[in-house]
């Protein structure tokens, strides 16, 4: 379909807010709980499989990898052709890959369903999709707590679905625990058709509700142009080099948290305790920190975000480890986990707007993916070479205080000053 042709249908209804929010928020929970969750089971994949730690976390690095690589793409169909049509695929894929894992048995076969169905899925219904068409579908003034609430949305399914899964396992098997999970999925398909439409619709309604729509519209610059314009801008460069860090410490600990747990000769319990907390919490940050996009700058707000994950690794490190020490670590970890995502978004929309929003924020999760394959697969190495975690504790306090650094000279306007009301 040309954008000639979505330019000429006729505006769609407006969607209220909460609705857009419950859709949005609902596809990032059930695919960020199916995904967050299966780090559960690398203990009995391998067990079953007998494959090995480093190659399993080799499928999960792949799927870190292949989620950002396909947000991009993603990003340029549904901002050409709509988000409902790139949503209805991706829950789909999500499920398929999901359903398939219990019935691999090879490295080959675990990166296809989980580094290439259930990631490449995941992301078609990822961030990038769901944050643009939030984006798009609020009011300018709402973007930051909005944004907050659909990150919150992937915590909570990551929340619910740790428990779900654990308790499944222990009745009926770890097979059916995660094709129990790959059926829930498809409870979200409904969403798709709520956020539907693309930014050029978008554009039009509202150039026709400004009044600003003439016989002779404005040529609409093109992604690629926008592509280019992003890729020479510096701040746009940082931006996604810090969100880079980002991507390598939450996959390590989504991937290896119940690791970290066994290898501290804790209980598995502790392990999905920690994972459930992790989700928690961060539903807490999420809201913090979509409340505080408009009132602070955005680039304090994540080099404050990955410092204090900085300091939280290095306590950690210096501390026993008890189940309590380990539940208070997941819980102050989840208040920073993806409490990265509003402002990173935030920033991207306004540096750019949001006709093109979708794609560039693509580009910067895939920065983030890189990194997540690096945690996922380097958490394995690491663990199969020194018979620890603790190198990679190592890295990911340098790199999280590099990222707090690397924010710093993003060039952000300052936030207009609040003006108090004046009684008349």
């Amino acid at each position: 379909m040309s954008d000639a042709a979505t330019l000429a249908r006729p505006p769609r209804p407006a969607v209220p807010l909460a609705l857009v929010l419950l859709a949005a928020g609902g596809v990032f929970a059930v695919t960020m709980g199916a995904r967050q969750s299966m780090g559960l089971f690398l203990s009995v994949i391998n067990s079953t499989t007998g494959l090995g730690l480093a190659s399993i976390s080799l499928a999960f690095g792949v799927g870190q990898l292949w989620w950002g690589l396909t947000q991009p793409v993603a990003g340029l169909i549904a901002d050409r052709y709509g988000a409902g049509r790139v949503l209805l695929l991706g829950l789909a894929l999500v499920c398929l890959g999901t359903a398939l894992v219990p019935l691999m048995t090879t490295t080959f076969g675990l990166i296809v369903a989980i580094g290439v169905l259930a990631a490449g899925g995941a992301g078609f219904a990822g961030p990038s999709v769901l944050l643009s068409a939030t984006a798009r579908l609020a009011p300018p003034e709402k973007r930051g707590i909005a944004s907050g609430i659909v990150n919150a949305g992937g915590s909570f399914g990551q929340f619910i679905f740790v428990p779900i899964a654990q308790g499944i396992t222990a009745v009926a098997g770890w097979a059916i625990a995660i094709q129990s999970m790959a059926a829930i999925v498809l409870l979200a398909l409904p969403a798709a058709w709520v956020l539907r439409g693309s930014s050029a619709q978008a554009a039009s309604v509202a150039a026709a509700r400004s009044g600003a729509a003439t016989s002779a519209p404005a040529k609409r610059e093109s992604a690629r142009e926008a592509i280019r314009r992003a890729m020479h801008d510096p701040s746009y460069l940082l931006l996604a080099a810090g969100f880079f860090v980002c991507g390598f410490h939450v996959a390590f600990i989504a991937t290896h948290l119940p690791g970290v747990v066994a290898a501290c000769q804790l209980p598995p319990s502790v392990g999905a305790w920690a994972l459930a907390i992790v989700g928690l919490f961060n539903i807490v940050g999420s809201f913090a920190v979509g409340w505080a996009v408009g009132r602070w700058r955005m680039k304090s707000l994540l080099s404050l975000i990955y410092a204090a994950r900085a300091v939280a690794v290095l306590l950690f490190l210096l501390a026993p480890k008890t189940e309590a020490v380990v539940l208070v670590f997941a819980a102050f970890i989840g208040l920073t986990y993806l409490s990265t995502v509003p402002p990173t978004a935030g920033l991207v929309a306004k540096f750019f707007g949001t006709a093109h929003m979708a794609t560039l924020f693509g580009f910067v999760m895939l920065s983030h993916q890189i990194g997540g394959f690096l945690g996922a697969w380097l958490g394995g190495k690491a663990f199969e070479w020194t018979g620890s975690y603790d190198w990679m504790w190592y890295a990911d306090i340098v790199l999280a205080t590099g990222a707090a650094l690397l924010n710093l000279p993003i060039r952000e306007a300052r936030l207009a000053p609040r003006v108090a009301a004046v009684p008349a």
